[in-house]
């Protein structure tokens, strides 16, 4: 250091001193470079690591999910004439498992053509999609949550998305034409008089919920003599059906959200897709009605898309389906749900509820590009008139289930299901068994019991329009 009070430098010191200190400062700046590169120059400290990547082509829309090891900062243009996508990835080196993504496009991919992915500079990767159509992209990233670590997304929406009604309209299964009622409605009512056992509906009410309300507990109405099921009120007026029932099947989970999975592998996203797909042709097989699923392959949708793909083709009824899991493998049974103003009706039920609610979050959703309070008003809406109706085919559905399976529980349950939210559609959530009992994942995967889960929906649908027959749709509300 300076000498101030002498006005000089302090002498030279000795060779050796000076070796010593030429040491010391030569380490001390190894160590110094060594703490704080890493702070000042990431990129070059490590590059993030490409750890999957998974494309999820439907008719909606294209997902792209590049799964990584850090959260990356990516950008984005679109080019015209030909149509393409241009992002840009920074803080990433060309690996591997990146360049799977060429081969993971197919060719019946409704909006991307092929994909090149290359190195544009040090620590930047490039991806160039050649489209089919024009795109309106969103590209977000995804914190870790459940298995996933850290996600990039791109969505690829058309420019024109496609009109659920005028899908429909394509395939046939659409007309406003009025309909001739005794095509329909004789052929429920004699199906509905044929059965011995009274409608769910009927029973006294402390006859609905099954011993002590005890988790597999299995109620038969036709052994308990207590019962004293309500005659059928007579009436020569038949109720009648003016216009085509339209039926909104929603197969829960699907693309990067895989629901519950079974000990053996199954995953909840392909069997209830695989019930739906049953359920829908038995639909299409009944005079005067429609059906349409919220997803048809294996892809994410948002839970308020649902809602709204419901509203969108005027759905008479909306019927999620699940098979979830529970933290015991021993549960069991099929339970029905409709949704509830004021808190769930069981600690179970608003579990579920709460896990149900998360698949936004796992399935990936764009929360930036949403109108939240758009979609909050959509979800506030439900009314007591719905709740009652969901309740009336909740029971209509949970009476004919329980004849192919035990009953998690033997009254219809509520809770705060965000799927189930349309203010006007009579809507419930059935699950069908629980994947994570060994013994109900070896159903649920079984053809025949798919079939007969299926029948027997479409039975407690047939039951609930029976006595709850539509209103034409200048009368709704």
């Amino acid at each position: 250091m300076l000498d101030v009070d002498r006005g000089g430098a302090d002498p030279a010191p000795p060779v050796s001193n000076r070796t010593t200190r030429r040491t010391v400062l030569k380490a001390g700046g190894t160590l110094l470079l060594a703490v704080i590169a890493p702070a000042l120059l990431p990129n070059l400290a490590h590059a993030a690591q490409i750890l999957a990547v998974r494309v999820w082509p439907a008719d909606d829309y294209t997902r792209v999910t590049l799964e990584n090891d850090s959260d990356l900062k990516a950008s984005h243009f679109v080019v015209r004439d030909p149509d393409r996508l241009v992002v840009d990835i920074e803080g990433l080196e060309l690996n591997p498992t990146l360049k799977q993504l060429v081969a993971k496009i197919q060719s019946n991919d409704p909006y991307i053509k092929q994909v090149r992915v290359g190195q544009n500079k040090p620590n930047v990767v490039r991806l160039v999609f050649d489209l089919k159509e024009a795109v309106k992209p969103q590209v977000f990233t995804l914190a870790p949550v459940g298995t996933y670590a850290h996600r990039l997304v791109l969505d690829l929406y058309p420019v024109n998305a496609p009109d659920p009604i005028a899908a429909l309209i394509e395939k046939g299964e659409w007309s406003n034409d009025p309909v001739n009622p005794p095509a329909l409605l004789p052929e429920w009512q004699s199906a509905l008089k044929s059965e011995s056992v009274p409608p769910l509906a009927d029973y006294p009410p402390e006859l609905k919920t099954g011993p002590d309300e005890t988790p597999g507990a299995r109620w038969d109405p036709k052994a308990d003599p207590k019962l004293e099921p309500k005659p059928e009120p007579k009436s020569d007026r038949v109720p009648q059906v003016t216009r085509m029932i339209t039926i909104a099947l929603d197969p829960g989970h699907g693309g990067e959200d895989p629901g519950a999975i079974g000990k053996s592998g199954s995953r909840e996203k392909d069997v209830v897709l695989a019930i739906a797909k049953r359920l829908k042709a038995k639909i299409e097989q009944q005079p005067n009605m429609r059906v349409m699923l919220t997803r048809d392959a294996d892809f994410f949708v948002p839970l308020n898309v649902r809602v709204q793909k419901a509203r969108k083709v005027q759905a008479d009824l909306f019927m999620s389906i699940h098979a979830d899991a529970f933290v015991e493998s021993t549960a069991r049974g099929s339970s029905v749900f409709v949704l509830s103003e004021k808190g769930a009706s069981s600690t179970a039920a608003r579990w579920l509820a709460n896990k149900e609610n998360s698949a936004d979050q796992i399935g990936g959703v764009n929360f930036k590009g949403q109108d939240r309070q758009l979609t909050s008003v959509l979800l506030d809406l439900s009314t007591t008139a719905q709740i009652n109706d969901s309740m009336k085919l909740g029971k209509a559905v949970l009476g004919e289930i329980g004849g192919i399976n035990k009953l998690h529980r033997g009254a219809v349950e509520q809770a705060g299901f965000a799927v189930l939210k349309a203010p006007d559609i009579p809507s419930i959530l059935i699950e069908t068994a629980f994947i994570s009992n060994p013994e109900e994942e070896a159903k649920l995967t079984d053809d025949a019991y798919q079939d007969q889960m299926a029948e027997a929906v479409m039975k407690g649908i047939k039951r609930y329009f029976a006595k709850n027959p539509p209103l034409s749709k200048n009368r709704m509300t």
